[in-house]
């Protein structure tokens, strides 16, 4: 799969972009993506239509935001785009604005970008390389930062899943014991977003890190999903994790639902997982 920077070229990254608001920004970042042959500019349009109809859920972390929209025939193949805001501008989310730096992503399917996600999560929420795309002076560099950013190691869990380990008592992120699920789940937990393919998949990776500090990767799956299927999924899940924006589309599934603010925060993901768990 193709990682972060492959995704990215260095004639798709805009330094000190001046935009009048979100509308703006999420178009300069389109147009790269047209200039360099990923998609067409009905596909830009639909990225701001999906705020437009969704809400801000994609400004996932302080000053961050993700535009993405669902593809049809307008994404010609998988790529990103970047720009960094010389001044930043208001999407309307209520605790990660402003934002100042926008990445845009066009997917053919549910797949090519995994691995890119799984990098763009420990990018945001790394402080060094997040100050390194903040200072970088040429796309050179912005290109440099996001190439440094390593796939996390697959399969570090396993080996527990594979002894049959029912209730192993293993380190959680504070430090203590966090004995394995006991009690009766249905060892699934849904990310949902608009469409499924972007900030999803971002909030499935950050959870998958607390999941993994917890030693509880053998015991819990977690899928990314969009807001359609997962009325249809709740019923096989423990719980949601999703956006505030979202969390008002979804309404009612039957089932908890979390609402995360910065999807890079493994301590606000910590504090749902023991609340919905009852850690």
């Amino acid at each position: 799969m193709a990682t972060l920077h492959e995704l990215t070229r260095p004639n798709s990254i805009r330094l000190d972009v001046q935009a009048a608001d979100w509308r703006a920004a999420i178009t300069t970042a389109g147009r790269l993506l047209e200039t360099d042959g990923v998609s067409s500019g009905h596909y830009t349009d639909a990225m701001v239509r999906n705020v437009e109809d969704n809400g801000p859920y994609i400004v996932v972390s302080p000053g961050f935001a993700f535009a993405h929209a669902r593809a049809n025939d307008d994404v010609h193949r998988t790529g990103m785009a970047w720009i960094r805001l010389d001044e930043p501008v208001a999407f309307g989310h209520e605790s990660n604005d402003p934002v100042t730096l926008v990445a845009a992503l066009a997917a053919v399917d549910s797949s090519a970008h995994l691995t890119a996600m799984q990098q763009l999560a420990q990018a945001l929420g790394d402080a060094d390389t997040r100050e390194a795309l903040e200072s970088a002076t040429t796309p050179g560099q912005f290109h440099d930062a996001l190439a440094a950013v390593t796939p996390k190691a697959q399969g570090s869990t396993t080996a527990a899943a594979a002894t049959g380990a029912t209730a192993a008592s293993t380190q959680g992120a504070a430090g203590e014991d966090v004995s394995a699920p006991t009690h009766a789940t249905k060892d699934h937990i849904l990310t949902v977003c608009g469409n499924g393919l972007g900030t999803s998949l971002f909030l499935k990776n950050t959870l998958e890190k607390v999941l993994d500090q917890w030693g509880w990767g053998p015991y819990l799956t977690v899928e990314a999903t969009d807001t359609i299927s997962a009325k249809g999924k709740a019923k096989d899940a423990d719980l949601i994790m999703t956006s505030g924006e979202i969390a008002r589309t979804l309404g009612d599934p039957g089932i908890p639902v979390k609402v995360i603010s910065n999807f890079t925060s493994t301590e606000e993901i910590d504090a749902a997982l023991r609340d919905s768990y009852d850690v």
